[in-house]
């Protein structure tokens, strides 16, 4: 080999070197998919969601249909099968659109549903996992039927008193809902405890101590069932509607639901604390960087996330039992799916609740008008839920994966993003 061939050959190994890729400098399909949810806009978002939606409606189909083929029925059914799915869906979501009480049913629940939705919403965009709403708006039921029955007798009648009594309520609920969620919340601050495990036991003790104390001190004499007496007329939720006439749903109701949620959406996204909220759930090193108290900030978020879910006890109250009685529907728990449908924003808690509502509404008359079972009918209202939330779950877990956008900048102090 000749001196010329030598170095033609060094050179070549040199640029072979110089030009190796290190497979680590590559991101994995995990990482790419993690960085592509994370970062998808609100078109994209959009468009997963509605995608997902109708996979699970295609998927629920077929289950449908092959659950109809092992059922005997007198009449051949729907190809061969007893249980048709394409009238299984037009009960459950478009019959509940048909009729003012039906209509109704969907409000009631979708109303219910913006205060533990936008509960569990503001705490976790403050990083927080707020599992107790259900307790929380237990307490702020309980506390509200039990003030009203006490100021009762104090307050003056007609519209006068409703506005006395329905704002003195509303304060109620928030009151008692705020100071319950605060507990797990000064626990999560001051001595570290997982909010996720408090929250869930504090809603054992709230549904526990709200039966002992009607059972015991406030029980309805008149009544088999474990439950306060009736609160006054005057403070009741009534539909002022005549459409809506003998549903238990208020106009009122869901204007103070839309206002919260625009509220809410305001606090977070132009004052001051929400920037410290929003912050704290992204980053909670450039949060404290930037001056932000966390013990405080853990604290008061948690203690608005329960009001918001106290003020829905006082509305369920006033406007679907007229008194507190023990079993009331989960809705805290609802209010947790409906927030990740929501992407953890406020205003998407709306359209998000109000799938729930039609949901709920609709299962309701399947099993009377078709004869299919409710389990059957809570596997298709299952999938739809798991289809549509589980690519905002996975987006909300991305982001704190270590190819998450936020994963090699930090936020700085004036709100923008610090590359560096």
């Amino acid at each position: 080999m000749t001196d010329d061939q030598s170095d033609a050959g060094s050179e070549k190994t040199t640029d072979s070197t110089t030009t190796e890729v290190d497979d680590g400098d590559i991101p994995s399909w995990s990482e790419s998919a993690a960085s592509k949810i994370v970062t998808a806009s609100a078109k994209e978002r959009v468009f997963i969601s509605v995608a997902a939606f109708l996979a699970s409606v295609l998927v629920g189909s077929v289950l449908v249909y092959l659950s109809g083929l092992v059922v005997d029925c007198p009449s051949g059914g729907f190809l061969g099968s007893c249980y048709n799915p394409f009238l299984v869906y037009y009960f459950l979501f478009v019959d509940p659109f048909i009729g003012g009480f039906n209509v109704a049913l969907v409000m009631k629940e979708t109303v219910l549903l913006l205060f533990t939705g936008l509960s569990v919403a503001v705490a976790f965009r403050a990083g927080l996992f707020n599992i107790g709403s259900q307790g929380q708006l237990v307490l702020g039921g309980l506390a509200t039927a039990l003030a009203l029955v006490f100021v009762a007798p104090l307050a003056p009648g007609g519209v006068l008193g409703t506005l006395v009594l329905v704002p003195f309520a509303l304060l109620v609920g928030a009151v008692f809902g705020g100071l319950y969620a605060a507990i797990p919340g000064a626990l999560k601050a001051y001595a570290e405890a997982n909010e996720v495990i408090t929250t869930i036991m504090l809603n054992f003790v709230a549904t526990n101590l709200a039966f002992f104390l009607i059972s015991t001190y406030y029980q309805d004499p008149e009544s088999g069932s474990v439950q306060t007496v009736a609160i006054p007329e005057a403070a009741r939720l009534k539909p002022i509607v005549p459409f809506f006439e003998g549903a238990q749903f208020s106009i009122i109701a869901l204007l103070l639901g839309l206002a919260l949620v625009a509220g809410t959406f305001y606090v977070l996204a132009n004052t001051a604390f929400g920037y410290d909220v929003r912050t704290s759930g992204l980053q909670a090193a450039a949060a404290d960087y930037a001056g932000v108290d966390p013990k405080r900030l853990v604290v008061s978020s948690m203690t608005l996330s329960g009001a918001l879910a106290g003020v829905g006890g006082a509305v369920y109250v006033m406007m679907v039992m007229a008194r507190y009685r023990t079993g009331v529907p989960a809705l805290g728990f609802d209010g947790i799916t409906v927030s990740i449908l929501a992407g953890n924003n406020p205003l998407g808690v709306i359209p998000a609740a109000l799938l729930f509502g039609v949901m709920k509404a609709g299962s309701l008359s399947i099993d009377f008008s078709l004869g299919v079972p409710k389990q059957l009918v809570g596997v298709l209202r299952g999938l739809v839920i798991l289809f549509v939330a589980m690519p905002e779950f996975f987006r909300m877990l991305a982001r704190y994966t270590p190819y998450g956008p936020d994963a090699d900048r930090t936020v700085a102090t004036d709100g923008g993003e610090d590359d560096g």
